[in-house]
């Protein structure tokens, strides 16, 4: 059992002293009328005198955020969802023994006011109170006012303590469902549709990632946390649902950073009919609705670049970008002995899988191009070895019908004209399998069930993949993928 510090066994004392008075230091409901951003909307018009002749009466709760008292009166700020509000209290007003329980009260402590809107003297909005009554007592003191949460890890590891001392913090956490929200619109007003599909699977499909494992135990089957949405969705089109989409957690067994959590929220849409062009403008068009609609600006500063959403977007291809970084042309024919030495002459390690036409083409993206991508950019002509559920290019099928977004060197999207031939689709599932054989351990398995479906008819669709929590550190203008995951994933406390 751990040892108490003297302001805990001091709260726990006081802790006590209330049951000893009848009250439950740990509180029933309250019936609250008012909070502090209504106040503040609905009274900071009105002057000192009017508000003291028409004594608006409120019902506010809170935690207690500091406190300044002088003999029979004092003043404190409690803190709800929406910010601070002061409260004045006097014994003349709620008694002594209420009196009594604000004087014993400390900072962390939640508490109920009864009372009427004033401004004091220097003109700050407060509630006057008329009635103290006590909700919770806090038993561990909060961080120092000024200085928080210092450390970063802890920040995130105790995000309530986070959110109670850092606005910053509790302002990101309002604003992601307000953006998920204002998606969600765009994206029913455009006639799709939100759907779930199955977390649990049993093959890894949809994307390259390793996945986390888990056990049915009734099945005695081992299954997997999705790494995708992909092909259940197709699924669906397959059916005649002809526009879905679904925002939900994904999980890739993988390395943690500033830009990658192992559980993250992704989500996909499938429109039957579009193509690559379509995802292009239905992908623009989202961004710039979220930029107006939620915060009023089309211009964000993200890990120290200034990006603009304002359209339209640029579009290059893959090998003209590599082309403008390295004056290769990877789209002239080359052997494998040629790709090899140019990868040698330029220190890129290549491992066995990735010996091949497409893999050394991202190799070199990766290096030369990725982090160049500051503006908005459609990323476009992927080769067909990185793509295994695309579309080939009708002029070119080393390449696939696909683009990513990228923004501030980053991706964001990943989008497809669709595959939808059977027969191409077992071929493209049965090379991934190889490259597994060498060494591959993100590849794809084959799902035959998906194969069938496909022989029913998948109409020609475009589909897209968003990686949400990136899209808000945009918005957001946060650097790091935890500051936007309410609780990322932490390596536990020694």
């Amino acid at each position: 059992m751990r040892e108490f510090s003297e302001q805990e066994l001091v709260r726990r004392d006081k802790a006590l002293e209330l049951r000893k008075l009848g009250m439950d230091p740990f509180g029933h409901s309250f019936k609250v009328t008012s909070n502090s951003k209504e106040i503040k909307e609905n009274y900071d018009k009105y002057s000192k005198e009017e508000l003291e002749e028409e004594k608006f009466a409120v019902v506010v709760a809170g935690r207690i955020m500091n406190k300044r008292r002088s003999g029979k009166a004092g003043f404190m700020d409690i803190q709800d969802k929406y910010g601070n509000i002061q409260i004045y209290i006097s014994i003349n007003d709620v008694g002594e023994s209420e009196y009594e329980l604000y004087k014993s009260c400390d900072i962390g402590d939640i508490i109920g006011i009864d009372g009427w809107v004033c401004k004091t003297n220097t003109g700050a909005l407060t509630i006057h109170a008329t009635k103290y009554t006590h909700l919770v007592k806090s038993l561990r003191p909060l961080p120092e006012k000024f200085h928080g949460l210092t450390d970063i890890e802890e920040r995130y590891r105790r995000r309530y303590v986070d959110l109670i001392m850092n606005d910053r913090s509790k302002e990101i956490a309002f604003i992601r469902p307000k953006i998920i929200r204002c998606i969600q619109n765009f994206m029913d007003n455009r006639g799709f549709v939100e759907v779930e599909t199955p977390i649990l699977t049993t093959l890894l499909t949809g994307a390259s990632a390793r996945p986390f494992v888990t056990h049915h135990n009734t099945q005695d089957l081992d299954m997997y946390l999705r790494i995708a949405l992909e092909l259940p969705l197709k699924r669906l089109l397959v059916g005649g649902m002809e526009a879905v989409y679904e925002i939900g957690r994904t999980f890739r067994n993988e390395g943690m950073d500033p830009k990658h959590n192992p559980e993250f929220t992704l989500m996909e849409a499938y429109l039957a009919y579009s193509d690559l062009e379509g995802m292009m403008e239905l992908t623009e068009n989202m961004f710039q609705t979220i930029a107006k609609e939620v915060f009023g600006k089309m211009t964000y500063n993200w890990c120290g670049n200034e990006i603009n959403l304002e359209g339209p977007w640029k579009r290059v291809s893959m090998t003209d970008a590599i082309k403008e970084a390295t004056g290769i042309d990877f789209t002239k024919e080359m052997s494998l002995d040629e790709l090899l030495k140019l990868c040698e002459e330029h220190h890129i390690p290549v491992e066995e899988h990735q010996k091949s036409l497409g893999h050394i083409i991202n190799l070199f993206f990766e290096k030369y191009v990725e982090e160049t991508l500051i503006d908005p950019t459609f990323l476009y002509g992927h080769p067909i070895e990185i793509s295994p559920l695309t579309k080939k290019n009708p002029k070119d099928p080393r390449f696939v019908d696909r683009f990513e977004l990228f923004i501030g060197g980053k991706e964001f999207a990943n989008a497809y004209t669709e595959l939808n031939d059977p027969i191409d689709q077992l071929e493209r599932f049965e090379s991934q399998l190889k490259e597994r054989d060498l060494g591959n351990d993100e590849a794809n398995d084959i799902d035959m069930d998906f194969i069938e479906a496909l022989e029913y008819g998948m109409p020609p669709a475009g589909g897209i993949g968003y990686g949400i929590d990136r899209l808000v550190m945009l918005f957001t203008e946060s650097d790091s993928i935890r500051d936007v995951i309410l609780f990322p994933t932490m390596k536990p406390r020694d």
